[in-house]
């Protein structure tokens, strides 16, 4: 048990801070100086977590009699959701959207979220990973109703509250039905019931096959796949933004990691035909991979707002890593971390570019982004720059992400997956078609009236800068993050 809490370290940690941060909002109320000490609080917990994490001995093992893994899959996602979490808190400091004397409880929840994503990223018991999915989903719901008399952020959490209690009740069925069948609330339990199927015939096959589909629903709700993506594009444009960007990287990685272990440890190696102890799950996210990045991209086109318009790219984007996940191999899983690890950069600077122009103008419309490349250079020049990036260009980082996703499933040579490649690049030629506009907007066109010019300031420019620097470095030179990527292993039983 003592080894145990040892490799439980940064979750620990991280249950350390929020208790603090929490004593420390109370005890501070009124105080000058209560911001900056909670925003201290946050931030040296956070770091704190992250050298318990390096601190982690070395190995793969299952934790608290097999719940928990402990792996490089693991240690790669909690490091990933540690530095999300990191930005989130940064830019709450750099926002008007979160309330002074409400800033602590904007930390407590968010330290309480990535709490739930980094145990939701190593679960490896079906009633574990459905608490972990709550412990990521309830603070989700508050914090997207967070702004208090805005129509727009209540509609965001009612719909959120809705379609996440919907979701979240269908997994739970499919979870009781692995349990009625296998016995077991272990995915290894689950794997060897699984693989004990050709000799039971159709009809507990196709029993497990109706329990994969209803415990897909959670995992499809919390990375915003087709069908259960309707409430991202309300919660992203109604919700504060810093938590729109954490929220945009953090539960879709979680999301993702659950999904992989679910289905390698539980339903085993890939299979493609319909047989007696066989169900081809590859086919199954295949098809959800399509329809995510197909509706994603083709709905962000009619988009007006630029905060729906990155929620449905942030849908696209889920699909094109559902590609990697859907190939089942040890390469496809890889692929899909180094394209989150490029992906949190870029997909945070655009968020953190909206952010700047909103605390300028007051507007998240698209039209009133025109002229922005003359009236603040730099700031559009950087947002031009994570967006090409999100469509996938070279020489930047989106483009090794996709490179990687794409060469992934190739290398499977299955037909289908031919037919999924292809689609993905279709995908990405028609995303550059929203994300041209708004550059379009910025530099090529007037704006309406007179719109003076304004200096970005120096915390929007240096965090800015800060995440522009990998997301064009690692379009040059990626190789140490394949390397990293590649060390990473995943305990299967």
């Amino acid at each position: 048990m003592r080894q145990d809490l040892v490799r439980f370290g940064p979750e620990l940690a991280l249950s350390a801070t929020v208790a603090l941060v929490l004593f420390a909002d109370l005890l501070l109320k009124g105080s000058g100086r209560r911001r900056f000490v909670l925003h201290g609080l946050a931030v040296l917990g956070v770091i704190g977590a992250g050298f318990a994490l390096l601190l982690l001995p070395s190995g793969d093992r299952s934790i608290f009699s097999g719940m928990l893994a402990v792996d490089g899959m693991a240690r790669f996602f909690k490091g990933l959701f540690l530095v999300v979490a990191l930005f989130g808190i940064l830019f709450g400091a750099l926002s008007d959207e979160i309330p002074e004397d409400r800033f602590g409880e904007y930390l407590l929840l968010l330290l309480c979220l990535t709490l739930g994503l980094s145990i939701l990223s190593a679960a490896q018991n079906l009633l574990l990973i459905y608490l972990a999915l709550e412990l990521v989903s309830l603070p989700s719901y508050i914090l997207a109703g967070f702004r208090r008399g805005d129509k727009r952020s209540s509609e965001a959490a009612l719909k959120y509250v809705i379609y996440g209690g919907a979701a979240s009740g269908v997994m739970l069925y499919g979870f009781s039905l692995l349990y009625g069948l296998g016995g077991t609330l272990d995915l290894a339990g689950v794997g060897q019931y699984v693989e004990s199927l050709a000799s039971q015939g159709w009809g507990s096959q196709l029993a497990v096959v109706a329990a994969c589909l209803f415990s897909l629903a959670g995992f499809a709700y919390k990375v915003a796949a087709v069908p259960f993506h309707m409430w991202c594009p309300d919660v992203y444009e109604g919700a504060p933004t810093p938590f729109v960007a954490f929220l945009s990287v953090g539960p879709k990685a979680a999301g993702l990691a659950a999904l992989v272990r679910f289905f390698l440890v539980g339903y085993g190696a890939p299979t493609f035909w319909m047989t007696p102890g066989e169900f081809p799950w590859p086919l199954v996210l295949g098809v959800l991979a399509i329809a995510t990045m197909t509706l994603g991209n083709l709905v962000a086109i009619a988009q007006e707002n630029i905060k729906r318009m990155l929620a449905y790219s942030s849908i696209a984007h889920a699909g094109y890593m559902l590609m990697g996940v859907a190939v089942g191999t040890s390469e496809g899983v890889r692929a899909v971390m180094l394209y989150l690890g490029i992906y949190l950069a870029m997909n945070l600077g655009a968020f953190l570019a909206v952010m700047a122009v909103r605390a300028r103008i007051g507007s998240e419309s698209i039209s009133d982004y025109k002229g922005l490349g003359t009236r603040s250079p730099y700031l559009a020049a950087l947002l031009a720059i994570f967006l090409f990036s999100l469509v996938g260009l070279p020489p930047l980082g989106g483009f090794i992400g996709k490179f990687y996703v794409f060469a992934a499933v190739l290398h499977v040579k299955y037909k289908f997956f031919y037919f999924l490649a292809l689609v993905g690049v279709l995908n990405s030629a028609v995303s550059l078609y929203y994300y041209a506009r708004v550059i379009k907007t910025m530099f090529l066109e007037k704006p309406d009236g007179e719109a003076a010019s304004f200096t970005l300031a120096p915390s929007y420019g240096a965090l800015l800068t800060v995440l522009m620097i990998p997301t064009v470095a690692l379009g040059i030179w990626w190789k140490p993050l394949a390397d990293a990527v590649a060390k990473m292993s995943l305990v299967v039983r």
